[in-house]
């Protein structure tokens, strides 16, 4: 094998005479030689450079000459060659990607490819029965779908297109970059925490009687960000609500103990009772109204919530749900089968668990989870490296606690129940406090006199939170959600004693739809009524008319006070008691005679005012 000091040697003579015969200058044949020797020694070395050509990122200039590989069906025909695309073509190429393909409609691109054709393309239109149809000119003189991918691809700006395509919901939600991460988001265990819900894939049975399908219940879990420690729970058969956050948050801030000890589990070390936190992360629906506000105002917690249809920034709960059913619920018997075939037997059949019994395996998930669940893709700091922390969210928790717990605050459990709970608005009335049609009374307002200012000055409203599981009382929002102040049932309304306002508010319906069942009989009524009322009037009117005997108008009002006292007398004289008497009617009958007609007794209060109108009477 010849090397460079060998040709310089030996190889000289060779070169000049090569030079020589074939007229190329020595320096081309040692240039020839050095890109054989670089090549590996093979022929394909000598080869042009072709990725050296062309201009890189540069459009080539439009020539007569058909670019590109030729088509094989212009073999035989030399006017087959097909078009070169020059800058009105690519126009066309802008217009029609932006009309046919980058909409919401998403159509594929030889869809969009035939439409831009149709609309772009043609060389007028022709009328068949009475339809305009677009006339294109032959293909060899349209650009190919080929050109129309190529530019498509070469110009296509991705996050433009996307978002007409997919929408901004749909493109932030599975199309943006993943560059974050959201435990930057904490520095600290508390520092934020997550809360989401889900209506689990399984379904449930009573624990009264186990033949009752009772339906899926809705879990509620709290994690903390910085570690991944799933720090509450709440597994309920209300849908995705306020009083499942509120469990959930109240679990998190709770002692565990007597919590677990209910289920069999006897040590929760691995669960202990977690700090306030300083955020809480939602998503639009339970924290966003003015329960949150109670959140905020009172235990200096802020609530955020994520915008509409964005679960990928509440990642790390959203993940917790997917384990949770992979690893329990799609074991369990009765899970949901969401791709069940016709003929199938009912998956909700197989229902064995109850409330509880499901409520406990939640508890076990969390304890795996919090102890056992590796997170492989944790971002490590440093210090954490330094350190050697275990990728296990209990031992990040540990180690954030003792490095980084600056977050950690507590609050006695009532004051905290107290601010979980869902607020409204009272009415404060002469009455009582009226809270929806329910009247309760408070020391407070006795001693500050709230019921006689209603009294005198009208109702007032006052800030108030309930319990929705309990009736019995609620509590005036007092000392900025620091001081308990409870108000208690009147006697006027003792009936509703040991009611829920879910118990209250089927009540009330119950009522309502009772009313509208009696509306048509109470109308009914009304109208006999009305109509028994115009029959007796239109009776008196007919004998008025019979017995009109030409007195003028004066005449018959100036004697209303006479007339008055007349039928006073005679009602007295007809109405009065004789007991002791047997009462007998006369007979009015037209047999009678006027002999045997009955004749009453003198009335002695007209004597009696005859005489003293007698004796008044001037001589």
């Amino acid at each position: 094998m010849m090397t460079a000091c060998t040709v310089q040697r030996r190889g000289g003579p060779l070169i000049a005479d090569i030079s020589t015969r074939t007229g190329v200058t020595k320096t081309t044949v040692y240039g020839y030689l050095r890109r054989y020797w670089w090549g590996g020694q093979t022929e394909n070395a000598l080869l042009p450079y072709y990725e050296r050509r062309g201009g890189r990122g540069q459009t080539k200039g439009v020539s007569d000459r058909k670019r590109g590989r030729p088509d094989r069906r212009t073999n035989t025909r030399a006017d087959e060659a097909g078009i070169n695309v020059d800058e009105v073509i690519r126009e066309k190429f802008r217009r029609g990607i932006r009309l046919f393909y980058e909409t919401r409609k998403a159509r594929t691109l030889k869809e969009a490819y035939q439409l831009m054709l149709e609309h772009l393309f043609h060389q007028g239109y022709g009328k068949r029965e009475d339809i305009l149809v677009p006339i294109l000119p032959p293909v060899t003189d349209l650009p190919s779908f080929g050109q129309l991918r190529y530019w498509c691809e070469k110009e296509r700006d991705w996050e433009t297109s996307q978002k007409r395509r997919l929408g901004e919901r749909r493109y932030a939600l599975s199309r943006r970059p993943i560059t974050g991460d959201s435990t930057q988001m904490a520095q600290g265990p508390g520092a934020l925490y997550q809360i989401d819900a889900t209506i689990a894939d399984v379904y449930l049975v009573s624990r009264w009687d186990r033949n009752r399908v009772i339906g899926r219940p809705v879990v509620y879990m709290v994690e903390d960000v910085f570690s991944r420690v799933i720090v509450g729970l709440s597994v309920a058969l209300k849908g995705p609500s306020w009083l499942g956050a509120m469990l959930a948050l109240e679990n998190a801030v709770s002692d565990k103990t007597g919590f677990c000890v209910q289920f069999g589990i006897e040590d929760t070390t691995w669960w202990s009772a977690q700090p306030l936190p300083e955020a809480i992360l939602a998503d639009r629906g339970e924290l966003e109204g003015y329960n949150a506000d109670q959140l905020v105002n009172a235990l200096a917690i802020r609530a955020s919530n994520t915008p509409p249809n964005r679960g990928d920034l509440k990642a790390i709960i959203e993940q917790n749900f997917r384990l949770m059913n992979l690893k329990i619920v799609h074991q369990l018997p009765s899970a949901v089968v969401k791709d069940r075939e016709r003929g199938e037997p009912d998956y909700r059949l197989d229902a064995v668990l109850t409330l509880e019994e499901f409520t406990r395996l939640m508890v076990l998930s969390i304890r795996d989870h919090n102890q056992y669940q590796r997170l492989d893709s944790y971002p490590l700091t440093e210090d954490m490296m330094a350190d050697g922390v275990e990728l296990y969210p209990l031992d990040l928790w540990q180690w954030g606690i003792t490095h980084r717990s600056g977050y950690l605050r507590s609050v006695p459990p009532d004051i905290l129940r107290l601010n979980l709970l869902p607020g409204a608005e009272a009415s404060v009335t002469p009455r009582g406090i009226q809270f929806r049609w329910v009247l309760y009374t408070a020391e407070r307002a006795i001693r500050a006199q709230w019921y006689e200012r209603a009294r005198a000055q009208g109702t007032f409203r006052v800030p108030v939170t309930y319990d929705p599981r309990v009736m019995d009382v609620i509590y005036l929002w007092e000392g900025n959600g620091l001081r308990i102040e409870p108000c208690t049932l009147l006697d006027r309304n003792q009936q509703f004693r040991g009611f829920t306002w879910w118990d209250y508010d089927a009540w009330k319906q119950v009522q309502s739809e009772r009313a509208v069942r009696q509306e048509t009989q109470e109308r009914q009524a009304k109208a006999e009524l009305h109509a028994e009322i115009a029959k007796v009037v239109e009776q008196s009117q007919e004998q008025a008319e019979k017995t009109r005997d030409g007195t003028s108008k004066r005449a018959r009002v100036q004697a209303i006070r006479t007339n008055r006292k007349t039928e006073r007398d005679a009602n007295r004289e007809a109405q009065g008691w004789r007991l002791g008497q047997e009462d007998v009617k006369p007979d009015r009958s037209e047999e009678q005679s006027d002999e045997d007609a009955y004749v009453p007794p003198p009335n002695r209060m007209a004597v009696l005012r005859k005489l003293r109108h007698r004796e008044e009477k001037p001589q």
